[in-house]
């Protein structure tokens, strides 16, 4: 997997190169998946870029290179002397009720079960680098965060929200990013159950991750479709302790 760190010659002042366009455009992806999911809502402050760059691990002219592309595309604004803001974006309108039980998430599991394998597979027959781009960029901050022995549900959700758009199809997506707080809950709950375990457990899931994205990268459809169903059906289990709930009565 490519190393997101910067070198030398990303390093602004005279002279300096390029931000490299592969690298920045991970970052693009990353942050405008970030509005999009709502972690960076409308009309609020983007952290500045030296932020931006230090929790990223990239040089600033690579984080103002994909700034750049955000403004151009209308995502976000600058107010001079302010930084820049996200602007209001109009998403589908599709939702569901709050997650209020366990019950509930299992439910929200069995769907993800159900839409999830199938992008995979879409994924893996329709990528293009742009789509794997976005993809890696999640699983390498899963990977900086499975080393620091910790789990960001942020990277989690970025990842199976890119592999959804990796399939082409505005539905997978759609539903992916209405279920964003359903999923976020699991994936929350799933994370502490982990964290109990330690490195190990982390780092199992993050495998059970990588896995996925190597057989999307090499075009295994079937191999990809019965990694997700793995993973999601593992990780029920681990956040259900094996015991599920009798659905027909909940």
């Amino acid at each position: 997997m490519t190393d997101m760190t910067h070198s030398g010659a990303e390093q602004g002042g005279p002279g300096a190169a390029r931000p490299r366009p592969a690298l920045a455009e991970r970052i693009y992806h990353l942050i405008r998946g970030r509005i999009s999911n709502g972690d960076y809502p409308a009309n609020q402050k983007l952290p500045p870029e030296k932020t931006l760059s230090e929790e990223f691990g990239v040089s600033r002219p690579v984080v103002r290179a994909a700034l750049e592309r955000l403004r151009e595309q209308g995502l976000i604004h600058s107010r001079q002397g302010a930084g820049s803001y996200v602007r209001q974006v109009k998403s589908p309108a599709l939702g569901f009720a709050r997650v209020e039980t366990i019950a509930d998430i299992q439910r929200c599991y069995e769907f993800r079960i159900c839409i999830e394998t199938m992008a995979a597979a879409l994924a893996a027959d329709r990528r293009d680098p742009a789509a794997m781009a976005e993809i890696e960029t999640a699983l390498s901050l899963m990977d900086a965060a499975t080393n620091s022995v910790t789990h960001r549900e942020d990277a989690d959700f970025a990842f199976h929200l890119a592999i959804a758009k990796a399939a082409n199809n505005q539905y997978f997506e759609v539903s992916m990013r209405a279920l964003r707080d359903h999923i976020y809950v699991g994936m929350k709950m799933h994370g502490q159950s982990l964290m109990n375990d330690g490195a190990a457990g982390l780092r199992e899931v993050f495998q059970e991750h990588r896995t996925i994205f190597e057989a999307i990268r090499d075009g295994k459809a079937q191999t990809a479709e019965a990694l997700m169903r793995n993973h999601l059906v593992h990780s029920r289990e681990r956040l259900f302790g094996g015991t599920l709930i009798n659905l027909s009565r909940s």
